[in-house]
């Protein structure tokens, strides 16, 4: 097996250092440079050809942004970029997820290297594996495609049944695809909730950004709040969300329990929370790495929920879409573009309907 060849780009000469030994470690990754500048990385990708870049977002002489959206243009190749935890930050890095970027890692301090430097290993070592195995020409491609959809909402005669629930799960490259199901969204869809692998500074940042962009109104969750429809619900960065059925409506709750999966918030637990509604559920698993939700779906495919992954071409990096499919937790699977209208038409059914057209999913 060849080895992952890797340039590092930062103007940081430290980071550089820790990020190169880190990465050398590896059995199956090699550094095969190192780039102080955009200008000096574009010389270098030409003599070194990597597979993968791991960028910094704000870099002197040319900006990471602009670099990115060239490199995108004239050369589409795996990027993962080191993102600083602000709020300038999260706007920058959430940019660059638009560009084609495959997934972003947040840059540690000195004080977090010295007290959580095996977590930014792991986390380091664990995307730049998974970025390699992006296609990026293709994942470039899919993504015009999408724009040449257009962006415009889906026309809904709306739900037939009280408290039907969207649940949605995603991780790497979720960013986007949850952007392109909310922009198909009317004002009038059902109420929807989602879990997002996101540190706590970007939630509210990437909730403000949809609702910028969307036809329903998006949001970071708040603890107690009552789920409407023509709203979705983002859980926050650093606590679980999971819904609560009480006098005959739906809430958010957040819970500031241990990481599920890892992850917190986990999908896993979001997915949990459902069992006792799961026959008014529909949910979703997006493009992500890992695994996380492939449980929780799987219970509630066996207590009568629609279940859904994005299938297999349209998904940036298919891990817990398809380790739900391992499980067989999975009703239906759909090409990205094709996911809010499969909701939206089975939303509108009522239970007669419903029954008659998917029997298998009761």
């Amino acid at each position: 097996m060849n080895k992952i060849k890797v340039l590092v780009i930062d103007d940081s000469s430290v980071i550089r250092n820790i990020v190169t030994e880190i990465l050398n470690q590896d059995e199956f990754i090699e550094v095969v440079g190192e780039a102080k500048d955009p200008f000096d990385a574009r010389e270098k990708i030409k003599l070194l050809n990597p597979d993968v870049l791991t960028l910094d977002v704000e870099m002197p002489k040319m900006d990471g942004i602009t670099f990115l959206s060239n490199l995108m243009r004239l050369r589409p190749m795996p990027v993962v970029m080191l993102s600083t935890l602000t709020t300038h930050g999260a706007d920058i890095t959430l940019e660059a997820l638009e560009l084609g970027a495959v997934d972003f890692i947040a840059k540690p301090t000195f004080e977090e290297l010295l007290s959580s430097k095996d977590s930014f290993e792991t986390l380091l070592l664990e995307k730049v594996k998974s970025a390699v195995a992006v296609d990026q020409k293709n994942y470039a491609l899919a993504k015009a495609s999408l724009k040449r959809e257009g962006n415009t909402a889906i026309r809904f005669t709306g739900v037939k049944r009280a408290n039907h629930l969207i649940a949605i799960g995603a991780s790497t490259g979720g960013t986007e695809a949850i952007k392109q199901v909310l922009m198909s969204m009317p004002s009038n869809a059902p109420g929807i909730v989602i879990t997002q692998h996101i540190p706590k500074t970007f939630s509210e940042r990437f909730a403000n950004r949809l609702n910028e962009c969307c036809e329903i109104q998006v949001q970071e969750a708040k603890h107690g709040q009552k789920i409407k429809d023509g709203n979705a619900y983002i859980s926050p960065g650093d606590l679980h969300l999971t819904i609560a059925h009480k006098g005959g409506g739906l809430f958010c709750v957040l819970e500031d329990s241990p990481p599920v999966n890892r992850h917190k918030p986990s999908v896993d637990v979001l997915f949990s929370s459902l069992v006792d509604i799961a026959d008014n559920v529909q949910a979703v698993l997006l493009t992500g790495m890992g695994q996380d939700g492939a449980q929780g779906m799987l219970s509630l495919k066996k207590l009568g929920a629609r279940t859904v992954i994005q299938d297999k071409k349209s998904s940036l990096i298919w891990g817990m879409p398809g380790s739900a499919y391992r499980l067989n937790a999975q009703c239906e699977a759909f090409d990205l573009n094709e996911i809010a209208r499969q909701l939206l038409m089975y939303a509108g059914l009522d239970r007669i309907k419903m029954q008659e057209m998917y029997p298998h999913d009761q």
